[in-house]
């Protein structure tokens, strides 16, 4: 499975990208505005991290706008994903980029339907939000596997993009239904490497090896 940064923030995205695991970026206007730049700003500054798909979104909301907005952003880079909402202008502005070559990623998925009208209009990216669903009590993890299982049916190119991720365990579960990524903040990722076990673990080791470091100078000082 890849895994995204969900962020604009550059000091974030530069941590992760220091850990080797991050193979892509997604933003969003909120978290663009958040970084206090332009959205083309943020966006050269991030595409000098990493090297891979970078969503921006689009602010329009009719087709025409959203389609000339997508190719400007594509225009920025080969790596840029156009990003769209996930309304009927979207879907038909989606048609025209990806028959244009565009790669997009439709957010704002709540439903399975909303999954199969993108992924037939040619989007890359398929993104459910899983948390806001678990937040108006939902099993968001169910999107993911009907989407998963939808795409298995078929020959579309999308990929499911699990978004809104809020815990470990909607990386792991994503993990086991096989989802092609999932896009993660910055908090997440740092707790998929921790465990109390594992620290106590390495306390445990640093200190039977100081324990053993001084036991052997121990014995040099009386040996002298």
């Amino acid at each position: 499975m890849k895994f995204f940064i969900d962020t604009a923030n550059i000091e974030e995205i530069r941590e992760a990208a220091a850990w080797g695991i991050v193979d892509g970026v997604t933003t969003n206007p909120s978290l663009v505005a958040k970084s206090g730049r332009t959205l083309e700003e943020n966006l050269r500054e991030i595409l000098d991290i990493v090297d891979g798909p970078i969503s921006a979104e689009v602010i329009g909301t009719e087709t025409g706008e959203m389609v000339s907005e997508g190719r400007r952003l594509a225009k920025i880079h080969p790596n840029v994903v156009v990003k769209i909402p996930m309304i009927s202008a979207g879907v038909a502005a989606t048609k025209i980029l990806a028959d244009e070559g565009i790669n997009v990623n439709v957010t704002l998925i709540f439903q399975p339907a909303q999954g199969l009208l993108a992924a037939k209009v040619g989007a890359a990216y398929l993104s459910p939000f899983v948390g806001r669903l678990d937040d108006v009590g939902e099993d968001g993890m169910a999107i993911v596997q009907s989407l998963i299982e939808i795409l298995d049916n078929y020959d579309y190119r999308a990929e499911v993009l699990v978004a809104s991720v809020r815990t470990p365990a909607h990386v792991i579960t994503a993990a086991e239904m096989g989802a092609d990524v999932a896009t993660c903040p910055i908090a997440v990722l740092r707790q998929l490497f921790r465990h109390p076990l594992t620290d106590r673990g390495l306390e445990s080791f640093l200190a039977d090896h100081a324990k053993a470091e001084k036991a052997r100078e121990d014995t040099k000082l009386r040996s002298v």
